[in-house]
């Protein structure tokens, strides 16, 4: 059987990869060992582009992390505040970061700027980066996986992969369609994150981390009408957002580009398969409600590390039993966090009268009693960690 010419191959450099390589490093005797594949953007693509428009939201628990791997990046915007309601209907709940004793709920930052500053510290670490064309696992035996390159074939003990969508075996379609860009408010409140249910889906409002009152947009709503939303021009597209938002923060006016991506569900049911792992969007693609997506796979990266430092330590000569405790550990963190995620916009888009009443009171009811809202605000904070 030939050698394994790394112990750890990482596919996929996105930030939860890269995160994973870094976790990883710090209890490997040899960073070289471990090895971060990432393909090279095509071009014309707008990761490929500079100025990449897309902006990541980072809990509490997240910034946590990155600050421990030095890979924060350098400007970010926060969030104090999160003002959750439902249009035209009752009810709406603020969680503050004063009742939780945290700086900040949450950050807002380009994923251009945090994808730069993990590449930094991997360059750093001594972990071996290879590029090229996208890499997949082509087999596995018992001491080992191929992974198929565009330039050949390398072995690894360990595989995990860190790109692209998870497999289906849990698969829902919501009927939305997200659009995504960014507004100037007119009347902007500093650190307020907002996040808005609609009869179609929810519309978040992210302070940008351009800051000067600019705010990300995330509207979900069905596809019809995110492609028209897409065709406006810019000042019928403002009107029909701010009339949808409400005055909170007066006139919204966009100033950037839109692009509409559809929304659906994807977990994989098992991140283990022999010596291939999942984690990240492999593992789950979320609905974007709350923004946890990328927080849950820095979860997954950080505990998936935590099990595997026996074995790069030696103490453990076979990985097969941590692989095992590691997806155990994270079982319970994925689907209650793909239950919120995959609730929430469905529940309040029914178009039932009686449920949406009922959510509106179950806001009310949040909003006035802080032990009602602590669990929803724990999740949103650092999610569930064993």
């Amino acid at each position: 059987m030939p050698a394994c010419e790394y112990d750890i191959a990482i596919l996929g450099g996105g930030p939860v990869g890269s995160a994973l390589a870094l976790l990883l490093a710090r209890a490997a005797r040899d960073p070289a060992r471990i090895a971060l594949l990432r393909a090279d953007p095509a071009p014309g693509t707008a990761a490929a582009a500079a100025g990449d428009p897309r902006v990541l939201a980072l809990n509490h628990g997240s910034r946590v992390l990155l600050d421990g791997l030095r890979a924060w990046p350098a400007h970010a915007a926060e969030i104090h505040t999160i003002h959750v309601s439902q249009r035209a209907r009752l009810g709406r709940t603020l969680i503050r970061r004063e009742d939780f004793g945290v700086p900040q709920l949450g950050n807002v930052a380009a994923y251009s700027a945090l994808h730069a500053a993990l590449e930094n510290r991997v360059a750093q670490s001594g972990v071996t980066v290879l590029g090229g064309a996208a890499a997949r696992i082509a087999g596995q035996d018992a001491d080992g996986v191929a992974i198929s390159r565009g330039d050949g074939t390398v072995r690894s003990a360990l595989a995990v992969q860190a790109d692209g969508t998870a497999q289906p075996d849990v698969r829902r379609g919501y009927g939305q369609d997200a659009v995504l860009t960014a507004v100037t408010a007119e009347q902007p409140r500093t650190g307020w994150a907002w996040e808005r249910f609609t009869p179609q889906g929810p519309l978040a409002l992210l302070p940008h981390p351009c800051g000067a009152g600019r705010y990300a947009v995330v509207w979900c709503c069905a596809p019809e009408r995110a492609r028209q939303l897409g065709a406006l021009d810019d000042e019928a597209f403002s009107e029909a957002l701010s009339h949808t938002f409400g005055t909170r923060m007066g006139r919204l006016r966009v100033d950037a580009p839109r692009h509409v991506a559809p929304l659906f569900l994807n977990v994989r049911r098992r991140l283990v398969e022999g010596r291939c792992v999942a984690v990240g969007n492999a593992a789950q693609t979320l609905h974007p409600v709350a923004g946890q997506g990328l927080n849950l796979g820095l979860r997954d990266a950080a505990r998936l590390a935590q099990a595997l430092a026996p074995w790069q330590s030696g103490t453990a000569a076979d990985p097969a039993a941590l692989l095992a405790g590691f997806a155990s550990a994270r079982r319970g963190d994925r689907w209650i966090t793909a239950a919120l995620t995959d609730t929430l916009p469905r529940i309040f888009a029914t178009g039932l009268a009686p449920v949406e009443h009922a959510c509106g009171l179950a806001l009310l009811a949040m909003d006035v009693a802080a032990p009602l809202r602590a669990p929803l605000a724990r999740q949103l904070l650092h999610g569930r960690r064993v």
